[in-house]
């Protein structure tokens, strides 16, 4: 996929995520593409944690991975941040 793909692909992924996840996040445009971007890379070491076989840490997930990955770094952001 070409950057521009990339591009693409994680602002939608990362703009379903935010919607899903409830709450007020504060991320600009930018932000919510890297978000969708690094979700589908934590999508991707969810499903090889999952399915159990070769962990390959930078291995990048379709999109419903790319959600669940931005959903749960949402998440973390959320528990760091009530955490200060």
């Amino acid at each position: 996929m070409g950057l521009c793909g990339w591009i693409i692909f994680g602002f939608l992924a990362g703009l379903i995520a935010r919607a899903i996840m409830p709450g007020r996040q504060g991320l600009g445009l930018i932000a919510t593409t890297l978000l969708g971007i690094a979700g589908s890379f934590m999508g991707g070491f969810i499903a090889s944690v999952l399915r159990g076989g070769n962990w390959r840490l930078l291995q990048p997930s379709g999109f419903i991975g790319a959600v669940v990955g931005a959903i749960v770094l949402l998440a973390i952001g959320r528990m760091m941040s009530n955490r200060r």
